[in-house]
């Protein structure tokens, strides 16, 4: 028997066994149905099946490598002209500008209100009214931190973080309020950075054990540098997934960093810290990487919002180049409100030869115009929305009809045809990727260093060829062509976030990482496009299922058009936040 139909027989045993009994497969268990075929093999010749769609594909397409969008006049409603040249402070006070008036509640007074995360502007007007100073709020921050590291279940929300810097930072954001001179409105706001991201004074490990040795931290990656120039408080390194080679963000050297909703459960991954920090209250943003949904997941897993931009708005300067024509610099935060704020504050083009086509003028949206933006088409592909668990599925739909009938938008039921291979191609690309930004140490690594995940995916990773690549490249092409097509019929696409909520942590995996080929399936069903298209989207929270769980709903744009995308996030963030659950594991910093 060859070894491709052996494999294709333990295929059969393990959706068999899963039938039978729907256990969860574990490592060995995979491996006792291979009769002694090594884990490695058996992962790439899984690989090796499934890719199929990719490597016999007749494709006439020329390859696309790089997913740059030419400029577009879209012609976007109630938006500003922002100055492309100013500093990030001024960009942080245009977005303010353009926020919703509202009433200058004291602390005291939002109170009672239903559960409602501290925003930006909470902290902000909390600061100079001289009712909290930064210093007591990073005092505050420090203790709830290692607090959280005692919880029978260890959050794990950090990789890295230093008291003495923190207190530092905010001794100094203490005395420009006491004079009357912040910064800005992110002026002694906390702040955590994805340990995806340089950031001093801290290595970047990507969430390894090894990689901040063979490439030391230099200096702040140019997205940190903008936030501290706003006056923010870095407060740390937040756990990932290793090597961002995984959808759980179970690290077996930092721990897991889990669920705020539910400690037992994944925060999904690979942006896994940054999630469960604002979730759990510890910061109203922070900053994640996302290659392939990896801070639209854990966004939505979590219950906060996740916003990833057009590729090449934010520059990538500083963030470790695992992926860097599908990789891209998000924000994840409490509100819509809070991640335009960051998003002002770190967009914008470096002086550099960084591939790019920033349009020449920049917009943000009016949130606070009386006139509603109209006749916003949706489209919505059913066969592919519809796929997903049926909690998440009533939910995501409930919100659209919700959305629809508020502000008489309407939905266009559209085709996106293989969008199988389109995963595939991306996965293809995203492996490739990894695995040559890190072949140069790979070779001289002791593989005992990896997590057991992280060693699979690199095996796979390292096995793609040049030929399979270009198929991959071709593929993007035909993809940017008929999402193309669609957005002549329509002006964003609507799918849930994941097709699952977050799953149970199991014991084996956090010592070992985790790689469920079936969840992690589930996750990234509604990811690709963003990623492998360069496409901005939003994930916003608009239900639980019946543990509780959080769920979100994704719009996906027109590249340049976060405008729109946070009008109708924002719109909908409206009709869902008065039932917004409060985390099981939640820390208030300002009262």
């Amino acid at each position: 028997m060859t070894l491709f139909r052996k494999v294709q027989k333990i295929l059969q045993k393990i959706s068999q066994r899963r039938k039978r009994d729907g256990t969860r497969l574990k490592f060995m268990q995979i491996y006792n149905l291979g009769h002694g075929l090594d884990m490695f093999q058996l992962t790439y010749y899984i690989s090796v099946l499934t890719f199929k769609l990719v490597s016999n594909a007749t494709l006439e397409e020329s390859p696309m490598f790089v997913p740059l969008h030419p400029f577009v006049d879209l012609n976007e409603q109630e938006v500003e002209h922002i100055d492309s040249e100013a500093s990030p402070p001024e960009r942080v006070q245009h977005a303010i500008n353009c926020l919703p008036l509202t009433l200058e509640k004291s602390l005291n007074d939002l109170k009672s209100s239903c559960f409602r995360r501290w925003t930006i502007l909470d902290y902000s007007r909390a600061y100079n009214s001289g009712e909290i100073t930064p210093r007591m709020v990073a005092e505050r921050f420090i203790d709830a931190v290692r607090e959280s590291y005692s919880h029978p279940l260890p959050m794990s929300f950090f990789i890295n973080y230093d008291t003495e810097d923190i207190l530092r930072q905010a001794t100094e954001s203490t005395l420009r309020y006491e004079r009357g001179e912040p910064i800005s409105a992110l002026d002694g706001v906390p702040i955590a950075i994805k340990d995806e991201i340089d950031c001093s004074p801290y290595p970047t490990t990507g969430g390894t054990k090894w990689l901040h040795k063979v490439r030391p931290c230099k200096g702040d990656a140019c997205c940190v540098m903008r936030l501290r120039s706003c006056g923010a408080i870095i407060v740390g390194k937040t756990n990932m997934h290793e090597l961002g080679a995984g959808t759980s963000g179970i690290n077996p050297h930092y721990g897991a960093a889990r669920n705020p909703y539910d400690p037992n459960k994944i925060t999904g991954g690979s942006s896994s810290g940054s999630a469960a920090v604002v979730s759990a209250g510890l910061c109203p943003v922070a900053l994640g990487v996302d290659g392939g949904g990896s801070v639209r997941m854990p966004a939505s897993l979590c219950g906060v919002v996740g916003f990833k931009p057009t590729f090449g708005r934010i520059p990538h300067s500083g963030v470790l180049p695992l992926n860097w024509t599908v990789g891209m610099v998000g924000i994840l935060a409490g509100t819509l409100e809070d991640a335009f704020i960051v998003y002002a504050a770190i967009n914008g083009q470096l002086p550099s030869n960084q591939p790019t086509t920033l349009p020449p003028k920049v917009y943000f949206p009016l949130l606070n115009s009386t006139n509603l933006i109209s006749d916003i088409k949706f489209a919505r592909y059913g066969e592919w929305f519809n796929d997903c668990s049926d909690e998440i599925r009533i939910c995501c739909s409930n919100a659209l009809h919700l959305l629809c009938e508020r502000y008489k938008w309407k939905t266009v039921e559209v085709t996106i045809p293989e969008i199988e291979a389109m995963r595939l191609a991306h996965y293809m690309t995203i492996g490739s990727e990894c695995s040559t930004s890190l072949s140069s140490h790979l070779e001289k690594l002791d593989f005992a260093e990896l997590g057991w995940d992280a060693r699979v995916a690199l095996s796979v990773y390292g096995a793609f060829n040049g030929k399979e690549y270009l198929k991959a490249q071709k593929i993007r092409n035909r993809q940017m062509q008929i999402h193309n097509n669609i957005f002549a019929k329509a002006d964003i696409i609507v799918a849930p976030t994941t097709g699952v909520t977050a799953y149970s942590i199991f014991d084996d995996a956090l010592k070992t990482g985790e790689l469920d080929y079936i969840n992690g399936a589930a996750l990234v069903r509604y990811q690709i496009a963003g990623n492998f298209l360069g496409l901005p989207a939003v994930t916003v929270p608009v239900g639980y299922d019946k543990a509780g769980l959080p769920i979100g709903l994704q719009f996906i744009g027109k590249p340049w058009s976060e405008p729109t995308l946070m009008h109708i996030a924002f719109a909908m963030q409206a009709l869902c936040i008065s039932d917004y659950r409060k985390p099981k594991i939640f820390y208030n910093l300002l009262t």
